[in-house]
């Protein structure tokens, strides 16, 4: 046995939780946004072409794993109500930004995060794998909560087109860190898509409970982790243990 090189976490959930976040009001910004972007709709209308796209890539998300990213559906929303706009138009962004301002401060560190981090980095390297549409959330959201300077990778599902538990997501994170899986600890909130997918490619797991995923829910899953822990307290308290492969 010996200490892991590695320390991956997600992120959601796991390291932050999302305090007061209404996606009605963050919808109606988003609406809002692209009319001053020169997108001017009808919010109802604009509200139902939305769901039928956000649908119809929630099935290639979750069906196929492939990520994808909020523009392709926004953009194909306003196709569908007369605009001529690609994914990439800088104006798409632009209101995307408006769209998750609130949830990005919304977010708010857990109890014992900054320690654990703190362990984790002065034990081998720190590794962060999120399943996020819109890649610059995350970034701006470490950037916000003053975490960047403890990862030596961030993998984000909106970059790299695969989603968790694929796993190609685990396995960029891995060649990033420069460590084998059997050399890495993965902890996340997320039975199907966290612990199934990193114990998949071979690494050490932890279960937290989370305002997402409760310990009942993690026995229920019938996904079995190597630790299963309520608070990141425990594994800060335990890190040691934990952090033994």
């Amino acid at each position: 046995m010996a200490q892991a090189k590695a320390f991956i976490l997600d992120f959601i959930g796991t390291l932050v939780s999302a305090k007061g976040y209404s996606m009605d009001a963050s919808m109606a910004k988003l609406q809002e946004a692209l009319t001053a972007e020169g997108f001017a709709t009808d919010k109802e209308q604009f509200l139902e072409a939305y769901g039928k796209a956000h649908e119809r890539y929630r099935l290639v998300r979750y069906g196929e794993l492939r990520e994808v990213t909020n523009a392709v559906w926004v953009a194909e929303t306003l196709r569908n109500l007369g605009f001529d706009v690609a994914e990439n138009d800088l104006r798409l962004r632009a209101a995307l930004n408006v769209f998750f301002k609130d949830y990005v401060d919304s977010l708010e560190l857990r109890p014992c995060a900054v320690k654990l981090l703190r362990k984790a980095a002065a034990s081998g390297r720190v590794g962060l794998i999120s399943n996020f549409t819109y890649a610059p959330v995350v970034h701006a959201s470490l950037r916000r909560l003053r975490i960047c300077g403890f990862f030596n990778a961030i993998v984000v599902s909106g970059d790299v087109g695969w989603r968790k538990p694929h796993r190609k997501i685990f396995e960029d994170a891995l060649a990033r860190l420069h460590v084998r899986a059997a050399e890495a600890v993965y902890l996340g909130d997320s039975p199907s898509e966290d612990i199934k997918g990193a114990a998949a490619v071979g690494m050490r797991t932890v279960f937290v409970a989370s305002q997402f995923c409760s310990l009942k829910d993690c026995k229920t899953s019938g996904v079995e982790a190597d630790f299963i822990v309520e608070g990141l307290d425990e594994v800060c308290r335990d890190f040691e243990r934990i952090a033994t492969v």
